[in-house]
């Protein structure tokens, strides 16, 4: 029995929930908000930004997004906190700030 996991939420009783709480399907994030897991948070310092554009593709979950050749605020929904994109950016334009913002 496959469960649809876009109606998994905190009310679930776990006879809903998937074996082992795996998820196997692709583009599940978007069904669940997983920044609450990270213990620092990016600031973006768009006055230094250069716009090189350098921070988004070394996002493991994608929350760097950008439109139309420019960088936008991070998506604080899904953004763990790792801190790769600040130590790719030459510019000084991203810095880690502990707690959950």
């Amino acid at each position: 029995m496959r469960t649809d996991i876009s109606k998994i939420n905190e009310s679930t009783p776990y006879t809903g929930l998937t074996e082992g709480l795996q998820i196997f399907a692709g583009g599940t994030t978007k069904y669940f908000n997983t920044g609450e897991w990270r213990n620092n948070t990016p600031v973006f310092h768009e006055d230094k930004c250069k716009q090189c554009l350098l921070c988004a593709p070394v996002c493991p979950d994608s929350c760097i997004p950008v439109v139309d050749g420019k960088r936008g605020e991070f998506d604080l929904d899904h953004c763990k906190g790792c801190g790769i994109c600040v130590k790719n950016c030459p510019f000084g334009a991203l810095e880690m700030k502990e707690g959950i913002n």
